[in-house]
């Protein structure tokens, strides 16, 4: 099978290069046929030499964005450069950062050889921040369910079929979040067990702003969904409080109307023409390897 992995990357370039050199290593003992498409979003951070010898991986490409556009659109536009320009059986995106951990990689392929036309999901079991992230990647996840009805316990790392990316990259809320898409898009998945890793080098890139702003792009891809349930949200609330109402009690009032405005105003960025002509973005694309 032909295996195109897709890793965007921001400033983290000595991360990169560790995570190809553990993806040569375990590609050494599967038989595929593996590509790596680096999405570098104008780093502003210098590139070194990759020095490496990985001679498991068949060839790997850089393309450079012409501005910061984040992960999202990162994906995006490589899954639209990959769809159009190479010969590929599965996509598989996953973070650059050693998080997505490649001794996973033989899970979901080996997942395609029983599922050949289902999308395979890395589904998080384990996490590996520190207490307080945890709680608020839960309250995430539990608030995502609550006003989309979506489970999404999978990020960036699956396996795609071919079909699917092409499904993807025709899917104007592709363009906004990656995850929230494709369980948009793909009901019936199958999932493998995924432990988080740890950064190879530096901090998380993941802060707590970071975090809301993806809670709320997935969100966003549900607008009518999260809309509607929050309608009937404020309609009962109200009602229960009606005979209490004060400043505190229209708190959650207040927090449910600015939700609804934030998730209006995200899925104002799902553009289909933008996502069309995302190819226009890049301003190079290297072959390094």
């Amino acid at each position: 099978m032909k295996i195109k992995l897709l890793i965007p990357v921001y400033n983290d370039w000595q991360s990169v290069f560790k995570l190809l050199e553990n993806i040569n290593s375990k590609a050494s003992s599967l038989k595929h046929e593996f590509s790596i498409i680096i999405v570098n979003d104008a780093s502003t951070e210098p590139r070194t030499k990759l020095s490496l010898n990985l001679k498991y991986l068949n060839s790997i490409k850089i393309i450079n964005m012409k501005e910061n556009r984040g992960h999202a659109k990162c994906i995006a536009t490589g899954l639209k450069y990959i769809n159009e320009n190479e010969d590929f059986d599965y996509v598989v995106p996953m973070d650059g950062d050693g998080e997505d951990r490649p001794e996973e990689l033989s899970l979901l392929l080996e997942k395609t050889k029983e599922y050949p036309n289902k999308v395979i999901t890395a589904d998080r079991i384990k996490r590996s921040e520190g207490f307080i992230f945890k709680f608020c990647y839960l309250v995430h996840k539990y608030l995502t369910y609550i006003f989309t009805g979506q489970s999404i316990k999978f990020g960036n790392y699956t396996c795609l079929p071919k079909f699917v990316v092409n499904k993807m990259i025709n899917e104007p809320s592709t363009w906004v979040s990656f995850s929230g898409s494709l369980a948009k898009l793909i009901k019936d998945r199958i999932s493998i067990p995924s432990i988080r890793g740890f950064r190879y080098f530096g901090p998380s890139k993941m802060s707590f702003w970071n975090l809301i702003k993806h809670s709320l792009s997935i969100i966003a891809v549900f607008k009518k969904t999260t809309i509607i349930r929050a309608i009937f949200f404020l309609f009962f609330y109200i009602l229960f409080v009606y005979q209490f109402l004060s400043i505190i009690t229209l708190i959650p009032v207040f927090g449910i109307m600015a939700l609804i405005y934030t998730v209006i105003s995200i899925s104002h960025n799902e553009n289909i023409d933008k996502l069309n002509n995302s190819m226009d973005s890049i301003s190079s694309i290297e072959k390094i390897n």
